[in-house]
């Protein structure tokens, strides 16, 4: 383990880490010696960045809260050779779990997140304490939007990414987001979105079933029976709201927030309805894994 020193001031600490020769840019705050701890995943083309709001947030409740890059995104490393499919990532969280200290997380995932991080929790349930959903799809029964069957079109994928340009990036990444999103958010997502992520997303996306997004079968976490708690911007454009339907296969007990003015990027064109949702969510779930332990979860 290469963990730097932290170069920021409280309450966000912010780190390399590397992860079997893999490195990446970790955001951490709350009680830095906790086991227990929101781990937040990001998406396509996201970052750890995406979570900033929210990890600050989580760690002024006293939870320790920790985003990082996965390969391939962000500001980690883009090592050509790495696999980019959904149980790699997973790996990749489990391998960086005991070198960030935890043993029990509260997962909150977006986007492609949701097929990664429910790849990881499925294999290594003993570490889940609760669950949070934002805009990501369901383990099963998703369907592919344009720009992923472009993206998973041989040539075409490949063309798209030689001929983008920053104003068309924008455009895409504008659409269903009626409030708009920040322009510095569009900003650090096209600065993020170079070659080695051009690469990692088609890599990604031509790697993964969208019927079956990930290798988990619904009813393995039906007996999981995780608190799980469902965050939808509802005019998602990539991931529309009858997906979030189908979390049910898997989480029938779940509880769903509605973003009524919100696109697939809640952290961003409206981080206050999210962290109303989220934080409470979070505080509670980490109120009862403290005072009843593991076993009663």
């Amino acid at each position: 383990m290469v963990r730097s020193t932290a170069v920021t001031r409280e309450p966000v600490r912010r780190f390399r880490l590397d992860v079997e020769g893999v490195g990446t840019q970790v955001l951490e705050a709350g009680p830095e010696s906790d086991s227990e701890a929101a781990l937040f995943v990001h998406g396509n083309p996201g970052s750890r960045l995406d979570w900033e709001d929210l990890v600050t947030r989580t760690g002024a409740e006293g939870i320790r809260a920790i985003a990082f890059d996965l390969p391939g995104f962000g500001e980690s490393d883009k090592p050509a050779d790495f696999p980019a499919t959904v149980p790699d990532y997973a790996a990749y969280i489990e391998r960086a779990r005991p070198l960030l200290g935890l043993d029990r997380v509260h997962l909150v995932v977006h986007d492609f997140g949701g097929p990664i991080g429910l790849t990881w929790a499925g294999t290594h349930a003993e570490a889940v304490a609760s669950l949070t959903i934002v805009n990501a799809p369901p383990v099963s029964g998703y369907r592919w939007y344009l720009l992923a069957h472009v993206w998973r079109t041989p040539v075409a994928g490949e063309l798209l990414h030689r001929t983008l340009t920053r104003r068309t990036f924008m455009t895409v990444t504008r659409r269903g987001n009626p409030r708009g999103l920040p322009q510095a958010f569009l900003d650090r997502m096209w600065r993020d979105y170079d070659a080695g992520t051009r690469r990692t997303v088609i890599k990604l996306y031509r790697a993964t079933d969208a019927r079956r997004a990930s290798p988990i079968p619904p009813e393995r976490f039906r007996e999981l029976d995780w608190p799980v708690l469902v965050v939808w911007g509802m005019h998602d454009v990539y991931i529309p709201f009858r997906f979030a339907e189908l979390h049910r296969q898997a989480f029938p007990a779940a509880t769903y927030v509605q973003l009524a003015d919100s696109g697939h990027f809640p952290m961003a064109d409206d981080p206050e309805g999210l962290a109303a949702a989220v934080v409470p969510f979070l505080r509670r779930m980490h109120a009862r894994s403290t005072t009843t332990g593991p076993d009663t979860q």
